[in-house]
């Protein structure tokens, strides 16, 4: 990676995650507890402002980056996020913070222009490793946003986001001096867009029974993640008594295992067995984890929360680059990325998704903790329910992963027969 510009996407996807881990444990503080009064439900509205701009402009920035390249449109998608967080820092109304999450929402898009320009830099024999990058920098991200946004609320509530910004600056001005365009005046994409023809190729594209499947299957994972991700620390602390420093470790730890399988490991099992093989392995591991987190219990205490985290680590690492990676390979060099905007979008559904489950599933557990402070009589129903709901839905993707690579083995096998040719 020190000659590749694989290295610059990966400081990228992995600062936009570190301004992403910031704003969780601060933002809450920073919107409710100080000058700006902002109630619960406003501070649940701020974090889905991000989330609803991230869904609605990540295929378009996808788009821009096949008309323009994928330089311009990260550096400016950085710029933005810079400019989204000295906003929030210097933010002296509530309206803007929503103005501040608005815009770093938008640029937050740019995840499906990073995995665009690694599938102009790979080729399909590497395309999953190259995507295990942009998963590796989600892990480390989400271990190190959160402890820096806590170390720096030591120096004032507002700091992080100061510091996030200049960190997403400094990124824009490495990006702009160290990495080349990839859409060349004779790129597919960029003779797609001359001609008009692009968003019909991208219909054309999404309307292929190949990519629907890879869809449907990123969809029900991230779906069963988001999960897993919303109930894990209330689990912990029904079943094991963490608090939110003992559950902070336990997801550093889960992040870890996945930043390691996804940076290190995936391109090497890739060639050994191919993204479908992955995907079924993944998807399994990941089910039979959900399943099983029911039965931790004080006997098992820290061994098996950590045992179940790398479990789930590992499935959930193993198959969404390869998710990736078939979803790049359904489509044809000409609409890269708008097929990988379009499937960031996907995957922001399903974190909408996921977590309104888990509200529904485990009300009755949350409901009867928040009256009378007392774990021990939450009820196990809520969570064995929530769990194994994920668990089937988890189960339902790793069937239908099994269906994709038998009914498209051959297809897939020729694609990447005729690119080595």
């Amino acid at each position: 990676m020190k000659r590749s510009p694989l290295l610059v996407i990966f400081i990228t996807v992995f600062i936009d995650l570190v301004g992403f881990g910031i704003v969780i444990p601060v933002l809450p503080y920073y919107a409710e507890g100080t000058r700006f009064g902002a109630t619960p439900r406003e501070v649940g509205l701020l974090f889905a402002s991000y989330s609803v701009m991230q869904l609605v402009f990540a295929p378009v920035l996808g788009r821009l980056s096949d008309k323009y390249g994928r330089r311009p449109i990260l550096l400016i998608s950085l710029l933005g996020t810079s400019l989204g967080f000295l906003i929030l820092g210097f933010a002296s109304t509530l309206w803007m913070l929503f103005l501040g999450r608005i815009i770093d929402g938008i640029s937050g898009g740019n995840i499906s222009t990073a995995q665009a320009y690694i599938a102009d830099v790979t080729t399909k024999e590497n395309r999953a490793k190259g995507m295990g990058l942009i998963g590796a920098a989600f892990g480390l991200g989400f271990v190190f946003g959160p402890a820096i946004g806590g170390i720096l609320s030591r120096w004032g509530i507002n700091v992080p986001f100061l510091f996030a910004g200049g960190l997403a600056f400094a990124n824009a001005l490495l990006l702009y001096f160290t990495l080349p365009e990839t859409v060349t005046a004779d790129h597919p994409a960029r003779a797609s867009a001359a001609s008009g023809r692009g968003w019909k190729q991208l219909l054309d594209a999404l309307g292929q029974q190949q990519l629907a499947f890879v869809l449907t299957i990123y969809f029900l994972s991230i779906v069963s993640f988001s999960i897993m991700t919303a109930s894990f620390s209330l689990f912990m602390m029904f079943r094991l008594g963490y608090d939110p420093w003992h559950s902070g470790w336990i997801f550093a730890f889960v992040g870890v295992v996945s930043a390691i399988v996804q940076g290190g490991l995936i391109g090497i099992l890739v060639k050994r067995f191919g993204e479908p093989a992955l995907v079924i392995a993944g998807g399994l591991l990941f089910s039979a984890s959900l399943f099983a987190s029911p039965f931790i219990t004080p006997a098992t205490g820290l061994l098996g929360i950590l045992s179940i985290g790398a479990l789930f680590s590992i499935g959930n690492a193993l198959s969404a680059p390869s998710l990736s990676s078939l979803a790049s390979k359904s489509a044809s060099a000409a609409e890269q990325g708008s097929v990988l905007g379009v499937t960031q979008s996907v995957a922001s559904i399903a974190r909408a998704v996921g977590p309104s489950i888990a509200a529904v599933l485990i009300y009755s557990a949350a409901a009867h903790f928040g009256f009378d402070r007392k774990p021990q009589n939450m009820s196990d129903a809520s969570i064995i329910r929530t769990f194994w709901t994920a668990a089937a839905i988890q189960f339902v993707a790793f069937l239908l992963a099994i269906y994709f690579a038998r009914a498209y083995r051959g297809k897939l096998s020729a694609g990447e027969a005729a690119e080595a040719a």
